[in-house]
């Protein structure tokens, strides 16, 4: 009844900070699992991210695209990996006007309010594509919700104005703001943002966050997890890949949406650790699927967190470099951003990620 209720009234709430968490930071957070190794990696990542900013803001990258188990890109100013960057900071506690790193922050914050398009709202540099969007929306509408900076707050409307405009007939996303297809990835960042904006007070409407949740139950594979598009059958049968990036994103989606005990949850956090072995470090799939997994296992609790954390966080900590910094096919940027948000999960700094 309660995951129903939150559905149906499309009640996606804020979530406060817990008690004593202001005082308590950056010391024993979590019953202490954001261990003194832990710290002292972050502090050198951050550290190794701020000396790699751009003067205008941003952070450049490979900007390209996944094709099967390869990434193609070129070095460019990356809009997923700037606003990625910024979460890795804010994770630490640091926002415009605060923190060792609030002036790379608000620097951020800066270059992607100037990449949201004026005619559509599209949040896009170099051909990035939706998924870039999606991150750029998640991270404006979390700092907007945190500082209620005003000028966030039109271009922000804008850019989630763009993802109810371009949600598909299935419920979904795809690469491009067009409502042709849709898969899970694309589709579980745009749910993200439209639920951080939803969080900082802006309008998003139910039917847009209904039918998406139709989508992502669709992608639900019984006793295997979720898969990366919806079943294509008349008979439900569904013939694309099932994996523990697409598993851990439809968990942490219908998180996103209140339904925290559905059977496609509970399922998803069953057989998830049955993928793990797939997840080469430094590899493509590597920091994105932990990026979603570590949401999901902090949000289930539990034994959940308690058997998934500490083998990450301590993998994780082995393959960092000498520099400060971590290195996928994606590039050492985005690597190390997403290593930091990882690591820091425990942290609860960024709203999203709050229990």
């Amino acid at each position: 009844m309660k995951k129903a209720l939150l559905v149906a009234t499309g009640v996606l709430a804020v979530l406060a900070l817990p008690s004593g968490a202001q005082q308590d930071r950056p010391g024993e957070v979590a019953r202490g699992e954001f261990n003194p190794n832990a710290r002292e990696a972050v502090d050198r990542a951050l550290s190794w991210i701020a000396s790699r900013q751009n003067a205008n803001g941003s952070w450049t990258n490979r900007v390209g695209y996944k094709l099967y188990e390869e990434y193609f890109g070129e070095e460019n100013e990356s809009v997923d990996v700037t606003a990625i960057s910024c979460m890795a900071l804010v994770s630490a506690g640091n926002v415009p006007g605060r923190g060792k790193y609030g002036k790379n922050v608000a620097l951020g914050v800066a270059w992607l309010l100037s990449k949201v398009r004026d005619e559509d709202g599209y949040v896009t540099h170099a051909g990035s594509r939706m998924y870039s969007h999606a991150f750029g929306t998640l991270f404006l509408a979390e700092i907007y919700g945190m500082t209620r900076q005003a000028d966030i707050k039109p271009k922000l409307k804008r850019a989630v104005d763009l993802i109810v405009n371009s949600q598909n007939r299935e419920g979904g996303w795809r690469y491009q703001p067009i409502p042709v297809d849709a898969d899970l990835s694309v589709t579980v960042s745009t749910v993200q943002a439209l639920r951080a904006a939803r969080n900082a007070g802006l309008a998003v409407p139910l039917d847009t966050i209904q039918r998406a949740m139709r989508y992502i139950i669709r992608c639900a594979v019984p006793r295997r997890g979720f898969s990366y598009q919806a079943a294509t059958y008349d008979n439900g049968m569904n013939d694309t890949r099932v994996s523990f990036a697409l598993t851990a994103c439809g968990v942490v989606a219908m998180y996103s949406a209140g339904m925290y005990d559905s059977r496609e949850v509970r399922e998803g956090l069953r057989v998830l650790p049955d993928y793990k072995h797939s997840l080469v470090p430094n590899k493509l799939h590597y920091y994105y699927g932990h990026y979603y997994a570590s949401q999901a296992m902090y949000l289930a609790g539990g034994e959940h967190w308690a058997n998934y954390y500490p083998p990450v966080r301590d993998e994780i900590l082995r393959n960092q470099r000498a520099d400060g910094s971590w290195l996928d096919d994606v590039g050492a940027t985005y690597a190390t951003a997403m290593a930091c948000v990882i690591l820091q999960m425990p942290c609860e700094y960024l709203p999203i990620f709050q229990k």
